[in-house]
């Protein structure tokens, strides 16, 4: 529940040919419960998350994606700035998502008048910041050169009080004149405030810069299960994504995070090509969702600690359409994130991974690139 500090999403991976297509991370022809990705079948594995990579000023994602690679790890997940946490949240230590005071930065510009509740002047909702986006784009390049694909999680729904209290649209945060509404209703279409244009304003400000990354997908919500979330607002979400890419070059992979545990989907956005569950152990869920026939993920599992979820959850084979599917994260424990420094401690190589996601013993050893099983 919440979110994880430590996690492992699977997938399968690349092979990082000079000549590799760039189109963007895409389902698979053969079996579309795998990604292809640089020409090659992927997937995806990752420890050790921190959301707040971009929008947390005295975060290093340079050394964070470096470990990445050099641990065989593809994937990351982070968060815009829609969403950010004080230090108690969750009691997670040094949590990456709760920048000190003055430290935080996001996709809205910083007006001329004091008064947000961490520290610095309001946003104005109307106005973008370059330097977040130059942030970004760099964290997305930095990435990208080193194999890392990212996972841009444009919302996540204010849990308590004291974290919609930090952000930029509580109306208390910001010069607009929008947000002065519950927490429980920002995420709806009826009863934000004002907040629905500001919202699809800055994911389609996000889908535009972003567009020409290939190492990218989207998530519309983190968890929008708790908090007063509605669906349909989540379909208009998913709507502005396509609509802003329509014009657009590339078109990209969008997520639905759907449920804590199990549950059959029914009737989903036409848009939605990963469906994304947390805490699915064991995956009865995979069985009730196969015949979407499309990614289906454990993408977070990191309060169960060092439990490791049965082997129903591992990668099959591609020519098989019954044999596998694409996507698993696995949490192994928190990670060591004291001071806005990582490590990964859990596990030393995404071979070790694969062997507790139960994969298959005709897997090819990992090296750039994670081979699909025979």
């Amino acid at each position: 529940m919440k979110h994880a500090s430590a996690l492992l999403f699977v997938a399968l991976s690349i092979t990082s040919a000079a000549d590799a297509q760039r189109s963007p991370l895409a389902l698979h022809s053969d079996n579309p419960h795998y990604f292809l990705w640089r020409g090659q079948p992927t997937v995806l594995i990752t420890s050790a998350e921190h959301y707040g990579a971009v929008l947390n000023l005295d975060f290093d994602y340079a050394t964070y994606l470096k470990e990445l690679e050099s641990l065989k790890l593809n994937l990351t997940r982070t968060f815009p700035g829609a969403y950010v946490e004080p230090p108690t949240a969750f009691k997670i230590a040094g949590n990456t998502l709760a920048p000190a005071p003055g430290r935080f930065i996001c996709p809205w510009a910083r007006s001329t008048q004091p008064g947000y509740a961490n520290g610095g002047n309001k946003f104005d909702l109307t106005n973008w910041d370059e330097a977040y986006f130059n942030r970004l784009k760099d964290f997305m390049t930095q990435a990208s050169r080193r194999g890392v694909v990212v996972e841009l999680n444009f919302f996540t729904p204010f849990y308590e009080e004291n974290i919609w209290a930090l952000s930029p649209q509580n109306g208390s945060n910001n010069i607009n004149g929008v947000g002065h509404v519950a927490r429980t209703n920002a995420y709806t279409l009826d009863r934000n405030g004002g907040l629905l244009a500001v919202q699809a304003a800055m994911v389609r400000k996000l889908v535009i810069e972003l567009n020409g990354f290939d190492n990218l997908y989207y998530e519309l919500c983190n968890e929008p299960y708790f908090a007063g979330v509605m669906l349909d607002w989540q379909s208009h979400i998913a709507d502005v994504v396509v609509q802003a890419e329509k014009r657009l070059p590339n078109k990209h992979l969008i997520s639905w995070n759907v449920a804590n545990g199990s549950k059959q989907v029914v009737n989903p956005h036409p848009a939605i090509s990963i469906f994304n569950f947390h805490y699915a152990s064991p995956p009865t869920t995979v069985g009730l969702n196969y015949g979407l026939n499309q990614v289906i993920g454990l993408n977070e599992t990191g309060f169960k600690g060092l439990t490791i979820p049965p082997t129903g959850w591992k990668p099959g084979n591609l020519s098989s359409p019954a044999a596998g599917f694409t996507t698993i994260w696995i949490s192994l424990s928190p990670p060591d994130t004291s001071g806005a420094i990582f490590s990964i401690r859990t596990i030393s190589r995404a071979e070790e991974m694969l062997s507790f996601a139960g994969s298959c013993s005709s897997c090819a050893t990992l090296s750039t690139a994670l081979h699909l099983c025979a």
